[in-house]
């Protein structure tokens, strides 16, 4: 029992872990695996509203980087309806955020 209390004895022979430090790790882990948003500067953002008019107003299929925190999701489709006054657009009867677009790109044919 002595050498428990001795230098490091007591911490070093106990295994436990309290609650509160395990969900402050698993935390910690789900934080260091999350994405930051881009910063798009006004060219690329006149390049992404250009290929949304176009794939409107053409019916051409084009893909879309969104943005999400802990995924890289995709839409790929043609671009129904543009609503600016809501800062939203639709694909394929489902709508997404203008804001949260990171890239677009033309479908090959």
């Amino acid at each position: 029992m002595a050498s428990k209390l001795e230098g490091n004895g007591l911490f070093e022979s106990s295994r436990m872990m309290l609650p509160e430090h395990k969900e402050a790790i698993i935390k910690y882990s789900v934080e260091e695996k999350r994405r930051q948003r881009i910063d798009l500067d006004e060219q690329e953002l006149e390049q992404i509203n250009i290929a949304l008019y176009q794939s409107m107003k053409h019916r051409v299929a084009i893909t879309i980087k969104m943005y999400h925190p802990f995924e890289y999701p995709k839409v790929i489709g043609v671009v129904d309806r543009i609503d600016r006054q809501l800062g939203r657009f639709r694909v394929d009867g489902e709508w997404f955020i203008l804001g949260d677009i990171e890239e677009v790109e033309f479908e090959e044919i």
